[in-house]
Parts: structure tokens; sequence; C-alpha cells
């Protein structure tokens, strides 16, 4: 089956399952593995952030949006090319990918027959439900259950190692100018590492709101998980935050690879999240993971 993913989750998913074969198209943002963005066609684009402070990207988004603007460009003539049989989209967020009614749109103009699934979780369940729907729609279905149950596993091994422990008081910071709430699935990464997720809206949008807000539960500890940005870019953000919680820890951590993209490595950022709430209960996570900034 020729597959093209069109956010980066669905190809960690699709990678995840042995499926990197049958992956011919990817976006401009696809890097895990670092391999899917140089040996497949890239068929969605998109502005290069690099080098732009937060406040800046937030004004761009909110002024490409305000336009009625796409922050992604399908390039239709290659997805054309690569005639797909499933193609992987999102309907959750317009800042995060192209919508799935973009696609489906491109499709009719070009008389593509390709199936597309749209994988929209809001909760940790809901982002392992998205593994076993690839799974069916690429007739993987054995793989997927294999993969789940191997995740669930590991999950369960942090809650035991976790239990009867305190559960510190955890606050994320998912953008810092402006801040935004920790949402969708953030807080249940949270919760299942053993702590206490305050100032969040679990299962729901991540919303602006204000440090002051943030800082009003008296959270222990601070989450600095900026989207689009691995573990430097988080660093140097976390700076930032680290004034509006004086009394607090404050960590960075690769959000991109931990937090933010709902695929398989959200696991890996319940365990990372782990090693810092509960030190010496798990292992700790790999170099370029997490840093404590303060």
């Amino acid at each position: 089956m020729r597959l093209v993913s069109l956010l980066p989750s669905a190809t960690e998913i699709v990678y995840a399952l042995g499926l990197g074969d049958d992956l011919v198209g990817v976006t401009f943002e696809c890097d895990e593995p670092a391999s899917a963005r140089v040996e497949k066609t890239v068929v969605v684009g998109g502005k290069d952030t690099r080098g732009m402070a937060p406040g800046e990207i937030d004004a761009y988004v909110r002024g490409r949006l305000a336009e009625g603007g796409d922050l992604y460009t399908l390039h239709a003539d290659a997805l054309a090319d690569l005639d797909p049989e499933l193609i992987l989209t999102q309907d959750l967020c317009r800042v995060c990918a192209l919508p799935s009614g973009h696609v489906t749109d491109a499709l009719e103009h070009l008389g593509c027959r390709a199936d597309v699934v749209s994988l929209d979780p809001y909760t940790l369940d809901e982002v392992l439900g998205t593994i076993r729907a690839v799974g069916a729609a690429a007739g993987v279905e054995d793989r997927a259950e294999k993969l789940i149950t191997g995740l669930r596993g590991r999950l369960t091994a942090v809650a035991a190692a976790v239990a009867g422990r305190g559960r510190p008081r955890v606050a994320v910071v998912e953008w810092v100018d402006p801040p935004f709430t920790a949402g969708h699935w953030v807080p249940d990464l949270v919760v299942a590492a053993g702590g206490d997720p305050v100032a969040a809206r679990g299962g729901k949008r991540s919303v602006e709101t204000t440090y002051a807000e943030l800082a009003t539960p008296a959270p222990e500890i601070v989450l600095v998980t900026p989207c689009g940005f691995h573990l430097d870019g988080a660093v140097e953000q976390a700076r930032r935050v680290v004034p509006h919680f004086p009394d607090a820890q404050v960590w960075a951590l690769d959000a991109d690879g931990l937090i933010v993209r709902p695929g398989p490595r959200l696991v890996d950022g319940v365990e990372a999240i782990a090693a810092i709430l509960h030190p010496g209960a798990v292992p700790l996570p790999p170099p370029g993971a997490v840093a404590r900034v303060r």
C-alpha cells in the first residue's frame, strides 16, 4: 500500500508499525526518523520559523488565520504523482497540520481515489487508538495491537514505579509568548507519570492564559514544552519562564520528541516526566530529552 503522511506523528506511527517502506510522501516537518524527510517526497510545505521568537511566531499564526489563510501548502502535483492509496491527516489543529478537508478537496480536483484517515485524538487513550486506526487502514491490525500492548506495558511499569509516592503539582507551559495552558493529552502524561496537573485542560484544546493564572495553583514543578521545538529551543524559552515561578523547579523538554506529537513517543514522554517528578523511581531519559533550567 502506498501511504502518504501529512503530519509528523502519523509518520512516526507508520514507521513504528514497520510500514516505512510503504511510505512515499511526508511533510517538511517529518523528522523522526531523520531519514523520512530525505528519502520521501515532501508533499506539504510551510513557513520556516527557525530564527523567529515565540511572540513573532504567534503573531504570524494569528495573522494568517485572521486572513483566512493557510499555514501549510499542499503540493498537489507531487501528491498526484505519488498515486497514494492511503493518506493520513488530521482536523485536530490548524496550527499543527493541513486540515483533512483541504486534502479531500485536492483529491477530488486531481481525480485521486485515495482513502483519507483523519487522526484527531484528545487524550492519551485516544492517541493509542489512532495507532489501531492506522493499523486497520493499512491492513496490519496485528502489528498495531502488539505495539499498543507494548506501550501500555510501559505505562503500567511507570505507574507501579511511582505508586505510593506523593504527586507534585505540575504546570505545563505549551507556549511561552503568550503563555498557553497544557491541553489535549498533555495532562494525561503528567498523571501517568505520577504528577498532579494544575492550570490544565485535559482532553480539551490548549488556550491562551496568563502567567499569573499558571502560578496561582503554586506548582512545584514547571515543564516547558513549546510546540515545534526540540530541547535546545525549549531550554532557551524556559529561561524566560523562570521569573514567573520563583518557588518552582523549571524544566525544559524536547517537546516535539516527547510531548506534543500524538504518537508512540508520548510514552517516552511519560517516562521522562516520571524521572523528573520522582528521581530514582524510573531510569533517566537519554541525553537531549530534558534539562533542568532552575
